[in-house]
């Protein structure tokens, strides 16, 4: 009887120790929620502008680039992995993003070089359905390129929403990742 109940203690440690690890490896993916805004607006854009966060903490110029998302939201690029953007990112330089145009609806979010296969291959299977050029293999990524080092993917997760009177202003700060809480006014 007693080896029963040593057997069920086991049992029922191990099952609290699988769901703990579980709900903790969930937390670790969480991914903050894209806006409704920037969902439609993504989905009926052809290009994002992205500007990353010089040394100094200024904005860079903000580039055109050709995306793809992820069944999350996330947002996809590919760059060379010498390009500013690489650097900074690689750096730890989050992402401000403009969808469709250099004034539309603003983001900002965290941004990561990725070596997962699956989302070079979403980006090597995407861009062609999306873009002329990658679809004549003009400006095609492939595998090829990403096995060799010649292209990078980019990972960008959205954090939040920047106002929409946001502009690109290249050697301005960079707005915070993160909103700070404003100390309330003085009476």
């Amino acid at each position: 009887m007693k080896s029963w109940h040593r057997g069920a203690r086991a049992l029922a440690s191990m099952i609290v120790m699988v769901s703990l690890l579980a709900l903790a490896g969930l937390a670790g993916t969480a991914r903050a929620a894209t806006s409704e805004r920037d969902t439609t607006e993504l989905g009926k854009a052809t290009y994002i502008y992205i500007a990353t966060v010089r040394k100094d903490g200024n904005q860079s110029t903000a580039v055109p680039v050709w995306f793809t998302t992820t069944a999350d939201h996330q947002i996809l690029i590919d760059t060379g992995p010498q390009s500013w953007k690489a650097k900074r990112i690689r750096r730890g330089s989050p992402a401000l993003i403009w969808i469709g145009t250099r004034t539309g609806a603003a983001l900002i979010g965290t941004a990561e070089i990725t070596t997962d296969k699956a989302l070079q291959g979403k980006i090597i299977g995407d861009y062609p359905e999306k873009y002329l050029l990658a679809r004549i293999w003009i400006a095609r990524p492939s595998r090829e390129k990403f096995d060799a080092g010649k292209i990078v993917a980019i990972r960008i997760t959205p954090v939040r929403d920047l106002p929409d009177s946001f502009a690109s202003a290249p050697g301005t700060p960079a707005p915070a990742l993160q909103e700070t809480a404003k100390p309330p006014k003085a009476q």
